[in-house]
C-alpha cells in the first residue's frame, strides 16, 4: 500500500526549494508570509543576521480585534498593511517576497497587495 503524502508536507518540501534562492540580507530583507487555516503571519527577516525585523499576525492584539476571524482576506489585507508600516518605521522600503510555497492567491496575494500599497517594493 502506498504511503500519502499531506498537503504540509508537499508544502515545506516547496518551501524548501524556493529558500535554496530567495534570501533576504540587510539592505534587502525577506518578507515571509505563514499562513493557516485560521491565522495568517508575515515576518520581515534579515537572513543574514537571523533576525526578524518586524512581524505582524492575525493573533496581534491591535489587529485582533479589528477582524474576528483571522483566515479570510480582510484580515490578510490589515496584516499586509500592518507589516509594511511596521517595516516602514524601521526605514525597510524594499524586500524579497517570499510566498512561503503557497500559491500566489487568495490570502497570500492579498497580503503583498496591501503590503505593495502600504509603501513595500518587491
Amino acid at each position: 500500500m502506498a504511503k500519502r503524502i499531506s498537503r504540509s508536507h508537499i508544502r515545506k518540501r516547496i518551501h524548501a526549494r524556493v529558500r535554496k534562492k530567495i534570501r533576504g540580507s540587510g539592505e534587502r530583507p525577506r518578507l515571509a508570509v505563514f499562513r493557516s487555516a485560521s491565522h495568517i503571519y508575515a515576518q520581515v527577516i534579515d537572513d543574514d543576521q537571523g533576525r526578524t525585523l518586524a512581524s505582524a499576525s492575525t493573533v496581534d492584539k491591535e489587529i485582533r480585534p479589528e477582524n474576528r476571524n483571522g483566515g479570510n482576506l480582510a484580515a490578510a489585507r490589515v496584516v499586509g498593511s500592518r507589516i509594511a508600516e511596521r517595516a516602514a518605521q524601521l526605514g525597510i522600503k524594499r524586500v524579497v517576497y517570499d510566498r512561503g510555497g503557497y500559491v500566489f492567491h487568495g490570502r497570500v496575494k492579498a497580503l503583498a497587495d496591501a503590503a505593495r500599497k502600504g509603501g513595500l517594493e518587491f
